[in-house]
Order: C-alpha cells, then structure tokens, then sequence
C-alpha cells in the first residue's frame, strides 16, 4: 500500500511539474516559456532622456522605419518632435548602415555630436567601444582614436571649450584635437597593473567606479586616477569549454584581508608633461580615494578619502598646481559611512552640499568651503534617500523619501535654507514607487509610477504641480496581459519578532482558502545592498513568484534588520560585524512566527535568494534547520574570505583583526547542521562570487556526508544569462527541484 501511495504522489509531482512548463491553453495561468522565452511580458521603455540645459526641451532616441535610431528632440509644452539626427547621417562613408547609438553626448556648443557604439563588456558593463564625431553643420562624421583596434576606447569627454576630447586606451589617456584629430598621448606607463584613467575589478563593483578622469572647468587640465595593482592577488577562472585545451582566464581580484591596489590622484596639462601627484597622507594600499571632482573651479580638486576599515571619510580639497591637500570635513562612524554621490557646490563655490547621518537619518546638509560650518537642508525623523535635484535659484531641494512606509517612495522637496516642513510632490493617490528625471531647473520630470501589482506608467510632468503633460509609456499591452492572470493583489504586512517589527509582502494563490494551509516560499536578500519588500513592480521575478502561487505556493520576503531601508541609521547599521548572523536571526524568527499562521504548513516551509541571497538562504538551512525543510541557493558566498576588500571589510572589519567575525558569518561554518533539502546554482566563469567558493561548501558538505543537489552553469557569469536558454533552463531547474522537494498545494488542517 505504501508502495502506491509513493507512485501516486510521484505522478501528482510530474503533473505539477509538467503544467508550469508547458504551454497552456488557460491564458489566466502562467508556463515558464510564457515568462522567460516569450515578449509576452516585455515592458516599454522610454529614452534615456537627455535634458537640455535651458529647458528648452528633452532629447531621446526613437526606432525609425529604416530599422535605425533618431535622435529626436520635444518641447515639453506643446510636444512638439523635432528630428535633430537621422539614422542615416550616421552612416560611415564604407558602411551601409547606420551606427547603433549606445550612448551620445552634445559638445558644450550643441555643434557636434559623440556617438559611443561597439561596445564590448567590462566587468559589469559595456565601457569599452568605438567613438564617432558627427559635425552638426557639415554633417561629416569622423571616427576617433586613429588607428587604434575596435572598441579600445573608454569614457571619450569633450573638453569645456569644445575643442578637444579625452579618452582612455589600454589604460592611458589621450587628447584629441578635434580641428585636425591630432592625437596626444598624455600618460605613458598604462599597463596590465598600472591602470590610468579607469580602475580595477573592486574599484569598478564597490565604489561604481568606472569612469576614471576629469576636465578641468577651463579645459587646460585633466584630473586622474591611477592604481597600481601590482601585488593584487589573481583570481583564475577556467574556461573549460570553447577550446580543445582549457582557456585560462586571470582576473586581480583582492580578496578580504588581502593587498589592495595602491590608489592616487594626479593632475596633467592637456598640452603633456609631468603629472602633479596630490600629497594625500596614509598608505595608499591601505585607503581608498572614492570620489574625485574638480571643487568648481581649476585650482582645486576634491577628493574622497576612505581608510581600509571604511568608517571614516576625508573630504579634501587639494591645490592642482602644488599637490597640497587641506581636509575641510570628515565623516566618521562606528560601522562603515558611506560614499557622498550628491555633491554640488553652491553660492559661487563657497558652500557644497553633503548627505550624512550624524543624527541617525539620512540627510543632506550644507558645509562652508572652509569646513568649519555645517548645516541641515533636510532634518526630522526620516531618511532623505536620494537627492533629484537642487534648484539654487528658486531655493529648492527635490529628494525621494517615504517618512511613514519603508517599502514605498515619494518625492519632496524642501527649502535649501532648510526652514519649512517638506512638501510631497507625489500624488497621495498613488501609494507605491515613483521614479524622476527632473529637468535642470525643475520645471519637468519624466516620472515613473509602478506598485508591487501594476506595471510602471511614465509620464511626462509639470513641476511643482505634478501635472500630467503627456503620457509616455502606458505598458497597455504588458498590463492587459498581466490583468488576466490569475492572482491575488500582494499584501504588505508588518512581523513582531520581539525586538523589532519586520517589513514583509505575500503572495498567496489565486484560490486562496483560509481554512486550508499552504507551502511557503521565502524569498531573501538580507545584506545591506539590498531591499525586497518594495512596493513596486518586480518584472519576471513578480511573474516567476505568481506562477508559484497558481501552483498552490504562498510566497513571502521579509527585510530583516541591515538592509538598506529607510529606517534610519541603526536600522541599517547593526548589522555591522553580523552578517550572517543577525539577518539569519531575524529572518528565522519572522519564519518562526509566519509559520504560526494558520494557513501556514509548518511541515514545507522553503527559501530561496541570489548572491547574498545566496548566502542568507544557506545560513538559513544551516543555523536553523528546524524552520526550513528545503533551500535553493544561487551564486551564493558561502566563506566571507572568498569575497572582496572592499565590500566585505566594510561590514565585517579585517580578518586578522575579527576572525570571528568571518568565521560566525559565514554559512560553510555550519554546514554540518543540514538536515533539510538544498540546490546549489553557480556560474563557473562568475568573476564577482567565485565558484571557488561553491567548490569549498561542496567538499564541506562531503565531509559530513550531506546530501544536496548541484548545478554549474559553464562560463556564466553572477546573472548566470549568458548563453542561448539559459535563463529559462535555469528557471526550469529552480521550479522543479521545489515542486520535487516541497511539494505544492493546499491540504487539510
């Protein structure tokens, strides 16, 4: 008897399995295919949207009839379109079609035009390419870099004066006289280690650093960094695939507690010569220079410089002639501070703004030139998350936050003498997400609206009012198709679990009984690059989910404590020297409690994530393997020593100073705790997590004769996307491996 009971729920399992890949002739339900191989769920773009400065209007690019791009120009208040740049004026005298517009850029004039096209990947993203000129009087269109290979050029610049433009090639910078394309090579000691104008693997993924070279505001100078990686460990990927012999591929990557690449700035002559090093103090291995722009003049450069530990920030401000540095202002804290990226000097150069939060919220501050005087624009009892737009001349700050919920945002704006209560912008009709690009004197905005159940709508706006002028993406299709799904609207809830209440959002099915109890799917983040519980809409992730909950799946992510929500600064920060640790805690014990719920199997409770999610979901089974029966992890961390300087020290501090730290966080510590179901995913050729590490928790997991499931993907990277079919292969084996091990469908109580 027992024999056929295990038959029939076999052939139940393969059933379920079966219908959530093939195509089905109920268009309410959703397949794999119709998720990640069909357009069926594409969204509409709009732009990208290039404001023009006298806010005479917006540029974009737009698909013409001959299969190229125009750039295209409208007026916001009638709307009119105007052709600035036809596809075929973009055609190089020995081709027959027209360049593909990666990215463009006006010349301060608006007489010619830059193309950025052929782009080839860096890391993350495409930064290397072909630069075009395009006179906009005589229409002729010159390729730069002379006689350099195809997409070798990095971060082409017009100067201030539109007369020349800097690039970076194989790690030097070159000048381009634009009148006769004579070409000057201003550093010459670029190399494999010696990286000039552009950065590093650690530099590029933690401090978005890509771009690595500034003009001086009177075009006679350019600010640069340069490392030194000499000394930097190598990382070596294996490419075992494309060749009869396996490819080697090296990548330096410092690994926590290891060499950094040695950081300076310096400032050259266009014309050529010696380089002026700034005299900032500290091993330079041993800091960072995070930001570098020149201080609104061309005598003065301001830097941002981090110690190793990343808990204390010097602004600096450093003579271009003389490498004399003066510190104006440092930001300290007893976890990590944060990078400055709203920086914009006021008042004729006497003021610069500055987020900070010293009060324990996020907020935008004004400090003299001198340092010696720091004011709020921003202050209260919220997060400031993100500053849109500082209009001086009218005396307003325009920022994003969401004072009375962390899982939505709005726009304000305040006065930048800080007296007043802010003001919301955003509808208060319309809870959710909303997004700007706010024209340069905040007159317009393209704004973007989305919740966690409807689609985004973009419109253009009218600014203070928010009035709508024109509607500029409707995804009319993407929320037709969406609107005959079969689905619940997806609830936002709040978790006591003792010390703190957690944010959280469920899906449940469509037929949602509450007399019956259902599996649980957790989906988790839970380090501090990133939120879940947003509401706003999450694409194929949404879509997968929902698939899952017409399967017979609730669906469920919580933001424990150390993510970046706006919930001020202890929220955000008492994670520090607990990763690993604290957000395991609260994730098992906002598990524990959901799992009381009624309509909640406490018999098939799951969880799933990505990178750090990867890592979280591993931790979850290992320290707390009562709560969870079984666990997908993708491209996980599973030891803290695999990963890099920069992001790992920041939360954890150095191994040799803290080895508990590494050594508490990390989930291969206890691995030997298994007992439930776990799938391990990872891309071979991943350059951010390493496959190594996947490779040590496997051994792990061998000496404690563990069973698990494991799937490597050859030679993909952390998205694991490259190559035909594997988004949905991927997709497929994640669905799968939980309908098998944490079987769908609501039962009895």
């Amino acid at each position: 008897m027992k024999f056929f009971k295990r038959i029939l729920t076999f052939i139940v399992i393969i059933i379920t399995i079966s219908s959530c890949f093939a195509q089905t002739a109920d268009e309410g339900l959703l397949t794999l295919e119709r998720i990640f191989s069909s357009g069926e769920f594409s969204s509409e773009y709009f732009g990208p949207v290039r404001w023009l400065e006298n806010e005479a209007g917006y540029t974009t690019l737009e698909e013409n009839e001959k299969g190229g791009r125009d750039i295209v120009k409208y007026e916001p208040e009638s709307g009119k379109r105007t052709v600035l740049v036809s596809a075929d004026k973009l055609i190089p005298e020995d081709k027959e079609n027209p360049l593909r517009i990666a990215n463009y850029i006006w010349s301060p004039d608006k007489e010619q035009l830059m193309i950025f096209t052929n782009t080839k990947r860096v890391w993350r993203q495409n930064t290397r390419g072909d630069y075009w000129i395009l006179n906009l009087n005589t229409w002729k269109l010159k390729k730069l870099g002379g006689n350099a290979e195809p997409s070798t050029l990095m971060f082409a610049k017009f100067s201030p004066d539109g007369r020349k433009v800097a690039y970076v090639r194989e790690n030097n910078i070159y000048i381009e006289n634009l009148a006769d394309h004579k070409i000057t090579q201003l550093t010459n000691d670029g190399s494999e280690t010696i990286i000039n104008g552009t950065f590093d693997w650690v530099y590029e993924e933690e401090f978005r650093c890509r771009d690595g070279f500034r003009w001086s505001p009177d075009s006679r100078k350019i600010a640069y960094w340069q490392l030194d990686a000499e000394g930097v460990g190598i990382f070596y990927m294996i490419n075992n695939t494309d060749s009869l012999y396996p490819k080697i591929i090296p990548v330096q990557y410092p690994k926590a507690g290891t060499t950094n690449s040695a950081c300076r700035v310096g400032v050259i002559p266009v014309s050529g010569g010696k380089t002026t090093w700034m005299k900032v103090p500290g091993d330079p291995r041993n800091n960072y220079i995070a930001r570098m722009e020149w201080a609104d003049n061309s005598r003065e450069i301001m830097i941002q410089h981090l110690n190793r530990l990343q808990n204390r920030n010097e602004v600096m401000l450093c003579n271009a002639a003389t490498g004399e540095v003066n510190t104006v202002h440092v930001e300290k804290d007893e976890a990590w501070v944060d990078v400055c990226n709203d920086v914009q000097w006021m008042k004729n150069g006497k003021q610069f703004t500055w987020v900070s939060e010293q009060d324990g919220w996020r907020h935008l501050y004004c400090i003299n030139r001198s340092g010696n005087s720091m004011e709020p624009i921003t202050n209260g009892d919220y997060d400031a998350i993100s500053i849109q737009c500082i209009d001086q001349k009218q005396g307003w700050v325009y920022f994003i936050a969401s004072p009375e919920n962390p899982t939505q945002r709005y726009l304000y704006r305040t006065k930048i003498n800080g007296e007043g209560e802010p003001e919301r912008l955003s509808p208060h009709d319309q809870p959710g997400n909303h997004r700007y690009q706010i024209s340069p004197q905040a007159r317009w905005a393209v704004h973007t609206y989305s919740t966690a159940n409807d689609p985004s709508v973009t419109d253009l706006i009218r600014l203070p009012s928010h009035e709508r002028i024109q509607m500029l993406v409707s995804n009319s299709t993407l929320r037709e198709n969406v609107n005959v799904l079969k689905r619940k609207p997806v609830e936002f809830f709040r978790v006591d679990i003792g010390e703190v209440e957690l944010d959280g959002m469920m899906m449940k099915p469509y037929d949602f009984d509450p007399s019956q109890k259902y599996p649980v799917l957790f989906y988790v983040y839970g380090e501090p690059a990133g939120q879940t519980a947003q509401d706003r809409w999450g694409g194929r992730t949404y879509l997968w989910h929902l698939m899952l909950t017409q399967q017979g799946y609730i669906v469920v992510t919580v933001d424990n404590r150390g993510t970046p929500s706006p919930r001020g600064r202890q929220w955000r920060k008492c994670i520090y020297q607990k990763v690993g640790v604290l957000n395991a805690a609260d994730q098992a014990a906002a598990a524990q409690k959901i799992r009381e719920w009624d309509f909640i199997d406490q018999d098939r409770v799951g969880v799933w994530g990505w990178s750090g999610g990867g890592s979280s979901t591993l931790n979850a089974l290992f320290q707390y393997p009562e709560v969870y029966q079984t666990g997908m992890s993708v491209a996980p961390v599973p030891d803290q020593h695999l990963y890099d300087t920069i992001y790992q020290e920041r939360y954890n501090g150095l191994p040799d100073e803290d080895p508990e730290v590494y050594i508490n966080g990390s989930p291969i510590t206890y691995a030997e705790n298994l007992k439930g179901n776990l799938l391990i995913v990872h891309g071979t050729g991943d350059d951010n997590v390493h496959y190594q590490g996947t490779e040590r928790l496997i051994n792990k997991l061998i000496e404690y004769n563990k069973p698990f499931t494991m799937m490597a993907y050859p030679n993909r990277s952390h998205g694991i996307y490259e190559g035909k079919n594997t988004t949905l292969h991927l997709r497929e084996l994640l669905t799968g491996y939980l309908l098998e091990h944490l079987p769908a469908g609501s039962k009895e109580r």
